[in-house]
């Protein structure tokens, strides 16, 4: 589960913002609270004189047990009296102390070498944003998926749209919440507006949600920037090879949809072999029938979303338009 570096890099400076805001702001506060309150600069004078004496106790090894505590007791007492102070004054008792976003590492982002939740939480966020740029993330969930909009009515094949479509939901939600580095790929066959990618994208809520590190992009404009980005053209695009590759989890949608030439079908091909001799896995839609696919692409490709790819076939009426 490795995010970008472009992903621990925002997270790196958001943190040192953080921080450094809380120390600033709290130097300014405790200046006023200095000139304010006369009494306040005595007592933490005596503060960094217990600090101080302690230290020379530990360099000069004379920490003994009792000079200790005779220390902290002098500390504790002035510290009481500082928020005795600050109360009165109608400050809080911490009010001279940075307020940090998070208490536990104070926006440092670690506790003892380990990343701290907050850090694990903002890359998350960050990740989700990553995502939003090209996707409704927030729109697409399990929760707002609306199975009243498939017919209940059985089609020529005696299939029901809205049976199919629960099986479907069922699958996609479990397959998000069991997600790992293991876990199978996915291709989802239909129609526009029946629902491949509002199901994709539910899948990729839950997976940044556990911290994997997820790329969605349709075939377009992932084969656009990777040919782009072959030529040197990196200036205006927004999928990497390494970002396209080495995702936890890539969500490619609209396969068929990027400009029929042969490079492009050896950027759909390289992406899709990558990726499985890598087992990393992909969930690919798309509105093209198999045999489509087949006239479109050649063996190499379709001989691997056939034996690699568990398929979803969604049918029914573009609910959209309902």
């Amino acid at each position: 589960m490795a995010y970008s570096n472009e992903i621990y890099n925002k997270a790196k400076r958001i943190l040192e913002k953080r921080h450094d805001a809380a120390v600033m702001e709290a130097d300014i506060r405790s200046a006023q609270i200095r000139e304010e309150i006369p009494e306040i600069n005595k007592i933490q004078a005596g503060l960094q004189q217990v600090g101080l004496e302690i230290s020379q106790l530990f360099f000069y090894k004379q920490n003994t047990d009792e000079k200790v505590a005779e220390l902290r007791a002098r500390s504790e007492a002035l510290v009481e009296e500082r928020s005795r102070l600050l109360k009165a004054n109608g400050y809080r008792e911490n009010a001279m102390k940075p307020q940090f976003v998070c208490e536990m590492c104070e926006d440092k982002g670690f506790i003892n070498g380990r990343m701290c939740t907050c850090h694990k939480q903002l890359l998350k966020d960050l990740m989700r944003k990553e995502v939003s740029r090209f996707a409704p993330l927030d729109k697409c969930t399990f929760d707002n998926f609306v199975l009243d909009y498939y017919s209940e009515q059985p089609m020529e094949n005696a299939i029901i749209p809205r049976q199919r479509a629960e099986k479907i939901f069922d699958t996609c939600r479990k397959y998000a919440q069991n997600f790992s580095l293991n876990s199978k790929n996915l291709i989802f066959f239909g129609g526009a507006g029946l629902g491949k990618t509002h199901l994709s994208l539910a899948i990729a809520n839950v997976v940044i949600n556990k911290g994997f590190n997820v790329c969605y992009g349709t075939s377009q404009n992932i084969c656009d920037d990777l040919q782009s980005e072959q030529f040197g053209r990196t200036d205006n695009i927004n999928y990497t090879k390494n970002q396209v590759l080495g995702c936890d989890l890539l969500v490619l949608d609209d396969l068929g949809t990027e400009i029929d030439n042969q490079y492009s079908i050896a950027t759909v091909y390289n992406i899709v072999n990558s990726r499985l001799l890598a087992g990393r896995p992909t969930i690919i839609s798309t509105n093209y029938i198999f045999s489509k696919l087949e006239e479109k692409y050649d063996k190499r490709i379709t001989s691997r979303l056939t034996g690699e790819y568990v398929p979803f076939y969604f049918i029914g009426n573009d609910i959209r338009n309902l």
